[in-house]
């Protein structure tokens, strides 16, 4: 009996040893580069169409020492068979494994210019990828800090060169594009925006597809599609490349970085090819993003690294647009990222305003809204837009006017910005509204301290008759003998007064921001301000008018240590007009004698 006992121990173990063993994702074995050399061959896979990798044969050319920055090393193939020799080297087809002597070598990452003739293609070693996995299993490397990577720069401003100057010296060896997927965005939306997705890192190539939440049966392997998605819902935007190297929780792919942010947050997905589009200029991959597996969590220079099962954290944007017979209610997700995230909120909203029937050129939109930040207040959203001697469209102004309010919200170097929603609804008027502030007088030459004077603004509205306020406003106290400044305009002079005296290397923290935020002016208004000419300080978000030169003389020597500015006049009291029926463009400036 005991032996019998001991026979179904024995063999229990060894079943479940071999039923262990079969789970455990078998090591992939790797070529080190210094056994490449050139007239090696091998085999690339890649999905030219549907799920399915395809193989490609591969013949080392040689390899390209220091080719992709300091000790980064490029191995150079040809690419053979007769889908690659038709295509060439196509967008979306970096991150495509190579394998020599049937071991791992790399990931095709890189193209030869713009019009070559045979498929040629660099290859981004394996170790050097391999690298971004003990990055991300690093001490340190708190998932609070992936949601966002703040950046001195401007938000939407250039990396540096100029994409053209850098293209004429680059041209050679570049890393192969990744397309985006523009999904439920109209033509003129992605060429509005597309260049300053491009000033952000990544090459606008308009690919075609789109992204739908659906199940896609099969495991992602080495060669399969793979996106990141940065816009999800009633608008997709979705970038994709290739599967290098997966394990049990990982995957590497790309073999170059989409846009070199280090830590990221972005939902990945599976996806499928439709077809692949050869072309001299530019061939790529159309492709469908399907369904949700994980996030990518690193992107580095020489690839992207994704977490199997990892929930992206995404901001939820609801924009309604009011105006015609029914409201329309758009609902989507924009990636949580310092850098991208102000020009993705940008192009949705456009592309929202845009894509209705209620949109035309002469359009006004009057908008209500809140930024909702975790552990702050809310950051509230009110103005008027309206095209301004038919420069830009009303939308237009609306867009930029949002995403501006997001790049100050990332663009603090003290916290990380925890977002947790965008709230818009729009009322749609179907002419222009818009006024220029043409002339303005007071009803006195001379006044006393504490006196009340009346301001007449003279407003001419776009192809309307001239419509005249009365503002009343009073004269301090304290306003000395002498010249005083009364400033009549519309509410952007006011802030970008305010925003050119607080000089562009100062930042303010979180709370600063949106404590500056919440009292922006808005459009459809008119301001008087009286200004002294004794100075004023603003210190992050505070403001000190008309400060004594004594007192003036301490402060002077905190600049540098602390949030603080120095305007040459002081703002000692303002009066506005109530709502008005159009956005008001203009200023006057008007001098008054205190006796």
């Amino acid at each position: 009996m005991r032996r019998v006992a001991l026979v179904v121990v024995v063999v229990y173990g060894f079943v479940l040893s071999f039923l262990c063993a079969a789970e455990t994702p078998k090591a992939v074995e790797t070529i080190p580069l210094a056994q490449i050399h050139a007239g090696m061959h091998g085999v690339a896979y890649t999905v030219f169409q549907g799920t399915k990798p395809e193989p490609m044969e591969v013949e080392v050319l040689g390899v390209l020492k220091n080719a992709n920055g300091p000790k980064g090393d490029i191995i150079l193939v040809r690419l053979g068979g007769a889908k690659a020799e038709y295509t060439g080297v196509v967008a979306g087809m970096s991150g495509s494994p190579v394998y020599l002597d049937g071991k791992l070598a790399g990931a095709v990452a890189f193209r030869i210019g713009e019009f070559s003739k045979e498929p040629i293609a660099g290859v981004t070693p394996i170790s050097e990828m391999l690298e971004i996995s003990a990055l991300d299993s690093a001490p340190g490397n708190a998932p609070v800090q992936a949601k966002s990577i703040p950046s001195i720069s401007a938000k939407t401003s250039g990396p540096g060169l100029p994409a053209s100057t850098t293209q004429s010296f680059a041209n050679y060896l570049k890393p192969i594009e990744t397309p985006l997927v523009f999904s439920g965005f109209s033509e003129d939306s992605v060429q509005k925006f597309a260049p300053q997705f491009a000033s952000q890192g990544i090459v606008p190539v308009m690919g075609v597809g789109s992204a739908d939440e659906v199940k896609q049966p099969g495991a992602l392997e080495p060669g399969s599609a793979v996106s990141a998605v940065l816009v999800r819902g009633d608008m997709n935007i979705a970038a994709t490349c290739t599967v290098t190297y997966t394990d049990a929780t990982h995957l590497l792919a790309c073999g170059h970085p989409l846009l070199q942010f280090g830590m990221i947050d972005l939902p990945m997905t599976k996806a499928q090819v439709l077809a692949t589009l050869p072309s001299p200029l530019n061939a790529f991959k159309i492709v469908n993003a399907t369904e949700t597996v994980g996030s990518f969590v690193q992107d580095r220079h020489t690839g992207i690294l994704g977490e199997f099962g990892k929930t992206p954290e995404m901001i939820p944007v609801t924009l309604t647009i009011h105006g015609g017979t029914t409201p329309k209610v758009f609902r989507y997700e924009v990636l949580n990222n310092a850098r991208l995230s102000p020009v993705a909120v940008s192009t949705t909203v456009y592309n929202a305003l845009h894509g209705v029937n209620e949109y035309g050129e002469e359009t006004t939109y009057a908008m209500r809204g809140a930024i909702s930040v975790d552990g702050f207040p809310e950051v509230k959203l009110q103005d008027m837009f309206a095209s301004a001697d038919g420069m830009q469209p009303a939308a237009m102004l609306a867009a930029g006017s949002i995403g501006g309010s997001f790049s100050r919200i990332y663009n603090n170097p003290y916290s990380t910005p925890d977002v947790k929603g965008l709230q818009l609804d729009f009322e749609v008027i179907n002419e222009r509204r818009w006024a220029r502030l043409e002339n303005a007088r007071t009803d006195v030459n001379e006044a006393r301290p504490g006196d009340e004077i009346t301001v007449e603004v003279l407003l001419r509205p776009y192809r309307g008759e001239a419509v005249i306020e009365h503002v009343p406003v009073r004269i301090p106290t304290s306003a000395s003998k002498g010249t005083l400044h009364v400033l009549v305009s519309d509410g952007d002079m006011l802030d970008r007064l305010r925003r050119n005296g607080s000089g562009q290397g100062q930042k303010l923290d979180l709370a600063s921001t949106i404590g500056v935020l919440n009292k922006q002016h808005v459009n459809n208004r008119v301001y008087v301000s009286v200004l002294d000419e004794d100075p004023e300080a603003m210190v992050a978000d505070k403001v000190m008018p008309a400060l004594p030169l004594s007192v003036m003389n301490v402060m002077d020597g905190m600049r540098g240590t602390q949030d603080m500015t120095v305007l040459g006049e002081s703002s000692v009291s303002e009066a506005v007009t109530g709502p008005l029926d159009f956005v008001v463009s203009g200023a006057q400036l008007l001098s008054v004698t205190i006796k």
